[in-house]
């Protein structure tokens, strides 16, 4: 082994709708309207063995809850096709509906038991509040944006499922008549555990919720013993805010007009989980420390022999398309026996992603992909034009799907004009 420190991570998947993270089936195969439901039980089959199981969630109630639970029915028929490929999906008003893996990590770490009565904050389209239905007594669930919570509750009542309540209002206040509660799971970030929420949680309770800033975010697993929390740090992880009174809490707010990468050329090393710092959603990683770094001591490495099989690194910023015109961007790279996965969008590559105020992709410049062996370090670097529309930018790299080994260093994020 390399001379470093290694992270295999299990943890895989993003919150945002990063259509070529297919699973080891090719999406384009069937479109929107036309999906059987044989076909989408299928690909809900393969979402689990790959996304859940094979990222390591092991809970049998949770798998078969995860295997049951019809996801495409909590988004519009359009993107139905996207419904079971292991990202997230934008729902509209600045939302998204949470990767099958994140849904089933989260559910999990609760540990939910069939007498617990359990809080979620942010119903968005429902999901959520569905997987957990059948693991527990009863789901209160709060939504802030009205037309979300109107139509999750209808959506969760059309299905059947009479066990969860939907309340339209402020999830930092909670649900205070209904508590307390045995289990609470935040599915918004708020840059502190709001007060609220601790009192309304049962002595020996369980609260999953990420916190931090808008971009740095780590889920937490919190319990409840005499009357304090106990904190257990996760993974690193990105949401959607959590709006409201937790936004106008918030001390540390990003700068649209000045974005910037945290830990770029991955010398600040690993957090105390052993993940990268700064970066998120990681899998089948190693952190390499050697001195012919091209940039520093440090660089990442991606190996897998799974066709199929998802090998990825992510970070998110805000920028305002308005301030920002352009950005320079690139990576450093080598590679070896890289070849490409079976599904269309399984290929190693470099992608910047711009979304709108409403989590929407409206622009993607990929460097790749990259194929067969490079052995020396080489820079691919461009100057991007950033979309009037863009608020937001998000940076992936990795295998994708394909197989061979390959290796980034110095992400380049520069602010042009």
């Amino acid at each position: 082994m390399q001379q470093g420190f290694l992270n295999m991570s299990r943890f895989a998947a993003s919150l945002f709708a990063f259509i070529f993270l297919t699973l080891s089936f090719d999406i384009s195969a069937v479109r929107g309207q036309n999906l059987t439901e044989k076909e989408l039980t299928r690909r809900r089959e393969e979402m689990v063995k790959f996304a859940v199981v094979g990222a390591g969630v092991k809970n049998e109630r949770v798998l078969k809850a995860m295997r049951e639970t019809l996801r495409h029915e909590f988004m519009p028929r359009k993107v139905w096709e996207q419904a079971y490929i292991d990202g997230g999906i934008a729902i509209g008003k600045q939302q998204t509906i949470s990767s099958p893996f994140i849904v089933a990590y989260m559910t999990e770490c609760l540990d939910p038991q069939p007498t617990d009565k359990v809080l979620e904050i942010g119903t968005g389209s429902g999901y959520q509040a569905a997987i957990l239905s059948p693991l527990v007594k009863e789901v209160y669930t709060i939504e802030i944006v009205e037309e979300l919570g109107l139509k999750a509750m209808k959506t969760l009542e059309r299905l059947g499922y009479s066990n969860v309540f939907v309340k339209i209002g402020d999830g930092y206040l909670g649900w205070e008549e209904h508590a307390p509660f045995d289990k609470i799971i935040v599915t918004c970030s708020p840059e502190n555990v709001p007060q609220p929420l601790i009192d309304q949680l049962a002595e020996g309770g369980k609260m999953v919720v990420p916190v931090g800033q808008r971009h740095q975010q780590t889920l937490c697993l919190f319990e409840k013993r005499n009357g304090e929390l106990i904190q257990t740090a996760l993974q690193p992880t990105l949401f959607v805010p959590m709006t409201g009174e937790a936004e106008n809490k918030r001390a540390i707010k990003p700068d649209p007009a000045n974005p910037v990468l945290v830990n770029p050329d991955f010398e600040d090393g690993l957090d105390e989980n052993n993940f990268v710092k700064g970066w998120y959603y990681e899998r089948l990683l190693t952190c390499v420390a050697d001195d012919a770094a091209p940039s520093g001591k440090h660089f990442v490495k991606f190996d897998n022999q799974v066709p199929g099989q998802n090998a990825h690194l992510m970070q998110g910023v805000m920028v305002d398309g308005r301030q920002v015109s352009r950005l320079s961007m690139g990576v450093t790279t080598r590679f070896e026996g890289v070849v490409k996965g079976p599904g269309e969008y399984d290929f190693a590559s470099f992608v910047v992603a711009f979304y709108d105020q409403d989590r929407r992709i409206i622009h993607e410049e990929f460097f790749g992909p990259f194929v067969g062996t490079q052995t020396g370090w080489r820079t691919h670097q461009k100057d991007i034009s950033v979309p009037k529309a863009a608020r937001e930018v998000i940076v992936r790299f990795g295998l994708f799907g394909a197989t061979g080994s390959i290796s980034f260093d110095n992400v380049i994020f520069k602010k042009l004009r």
